[in-house]
């Protein structure tokens, strides 16, 4: 009973499980058919996505490879225009290069037409010429023979003659043209003579030998001259080294004289001397140094003096340059003529005669003021003091009214202002009123200047003075160039070109002085 009890309960437990199994599997098939359902439906609605997703990459590689083919295209086209427009470009040269080529080939065609017509013309001409040959020849012939006839001379005769004739006549024609053109040459050799040596009286003049040549220092005492000559005569010669004026020293009393054709030397020596008296310290040492300072202050008054005078004419606005050089035109003479009173004076002479013509008064003021200006440097400076001022003038900034003014006071220049022929006419009022020039030993002064500029073209000159009234030349080399043997050399070299180059009364001293310093400071 009791088994049986089991037995069913048994049962009924099988059949419970039996039936919950059933039902789990019939919900887990239902749940996997749903999941199975949904993961389809995912499955395509992600297909779906990825369809749309596809098509609209496709859309936009679409649009963009549109854009891109635009663009390709638009530059194809655009490059094509381009090459289109250098070739009509080139169409178009091509056309009128053609047309050019058919120019000149009609051109060609023409002259070879014109040629052709022209040798036609020749040969005509050739033959017609010919035919008269035969005929003149023919006619020479006849005329030749009746010649013979009747002067009783052969051809041969006859052309010996004839030539004969001719002979005297060229020789008597080629004697009246030679006799002409020897008398042209020596009217314009004449002229050119006296123009070169005018020009060369310009540039070279100074004053009356004294004073143009000596200049009087005046002593407090007779013992000033031993401190002057110094030991052995070392302090005199150092200052006629370095002025390159010759110092004399003689039994004049109270006085010693300073002799050179320079003035500007001449007033640094001057005032060198004076200023060392002064001091009361005279040495080689001392001289160069006071030497060295006198010509600076000379120089600054030099200029101060152009400014003056330029101040004077009331035209101050002049170059610095061109102050100093008028400043320097105080130390150079013309005939015995201050340069720099004498261009005062053409100065004011042409304001008042461009006043009273009622012309620009300021530009014949200035031409007239630096007429001369050329003269301050014509000593350094190659050329005419008309070239070296006029060049000077238009470096420095001056009109061309004013230097055409200045370039033609001498008549080199034809005049084409007013002012220029007012300056031309001044400068010679001034230079030929009563008093204003002397008549002075130019040859002279010309030579002391020619031997100085003989021993300054030497290798290793310093610096070269004539001295002595031209009886010695003084001349400072450079003791590192050249060796003593050298100096003995150079001095010969140099009298032998003085002798080939130069004509003078007497003899010249040419002496060459080296010196060699060795120079120490004890501290």
């Amino acid at each position: 009973m009791t088994a049986l009890m089991i037995l069913a309960d048994a049962v009924v437990v099988i059949v419970a499980a039996l039936a919950a199994a059933w039902f789990v599997g019939r919900r887990a098939r239902a749940k996997l058919e749903q999941t199975h359902r949904d993961a389809e439906l995912e499955a395509r609605r992600m297909l779906a996505a990825a369809q749309q997703e596809a098509e609209q990459r496709l859309r936009d590689a679409g649009v963009e490879a549109r854009e891109k083919l635009l663009t390709a295209r638009s530059e194809f086209e655009r490059e094509t225009h381009e090459y289109r427009q250098e070739l009509l470009a080139l169409e178009r040269r091509l056309d009128q290069r053609e047309g050019a080529l058919d120019e000149r080939a009609r051109n060609v065609d023409a002259q070879v037409k014109d040629l052709e017509d022209r040798k036609h013309q020749v040969e005509e001409r050739e033959t017609v010429l010919a035919l008269q040959e035969d005929a003149l020849a023919a006619a020479a012939a006849e005329q030749r023979a009746q010649l013979e006839r009747i002067a009783g001379l052969t051809s041969d005769q006859a052309k010996a003659e004839l030539v004969r004739a001719m002979e005297n006549d060229a020789r008597m024609d080629a004697a009246k043209t030679l006799r002409r053109i020897e008398e042209e040459a020596n009217q314009e050799a004449t002229n050119r003579a006296r123009r070169v040596i005018s020009l060369a009286i310009q540039r070279i003049a100074a004053e009356h030998v004294v004073e143009s040549t000596v200049s009087v220092v005046d002593l407090p005492n007779d013992e000033m001259k031993g401190r002057i000559i110094g030991r052995e005569g070392r302090n005199i010669r150092a200052l006629e080294t370095a002025t390159g004026v010759d110092l004399i020293v003689d039994d004049t009393p109270g006085a010693v004289l300073l002799s050179c054709f320079d003035p500007v030397r001449r007033e640094v020596a001057r005032l060198s001397l004076e200023r060392l008296m002064l001091d009361g310290r005279i040495h080689p040492g001392r001289i160069e140094e006071v030497v060295g300072k006198i010509r600076q202050e000379l120089e600054e008054k030099i200029f101060r003096d152009g400014e003056a005078a330029a101040i004077e004419l009331g035209q101050p606005d002049f170059h610095p340059e061109i102050l100093r050089l008028l400043g320097r035109l105080q130390y150079r003479t013309s005939y015995g003529q201050n340069v720099l009173l004498h261009s005062k004076e053409v100065a004011w002479l042409s304001a008042h005669m461009a006043t009273e013509l009622g012309v620009n008064v300021r530009v014949a003021k200035r031409a007239g003021l630096v007429h001369d200006i050329g003269k301050a440097v014509d000593r350094e400076m190659e050329g005419t003091h008309l070239t070296i001022g006029r060049d000077l003038l238009r470096k420095y900034g001056e009109s061309e009214e004013v230097v055409h003014a200045m370039e033609c006071h001498h008549g080199d220049v034809d005049a084409r202002s007013i002012e220029a022929v007012l300056v031309t006419a001044a400068d010679a009022l001034s230079a030929a009123r009563p008093g204003a020039r002397r008549e002075i030993l130019e040859s002279y002064l010309k030579r002391l200047e020619k031997l100085e500029g003989i021993a300054n073209e030497f290798k290793g000159v310093q610096k070269a003075f004539a001295i002595q009234a031209g009886r010695e030349l003084r001349i400072v080399v450079e003791s590192e160039k050249l060796s003593d043997e050298d100096a003995v050399w150079l001095s010969r070299d140099i009298a032998k070109k003085i002798e080939a180059e130069l004509t003078y009364p007497g003899q010249i001293k040419v002496t060459v002085i080296r010196e060699t310093r060795a120079v120490e400071y004890a501290r």
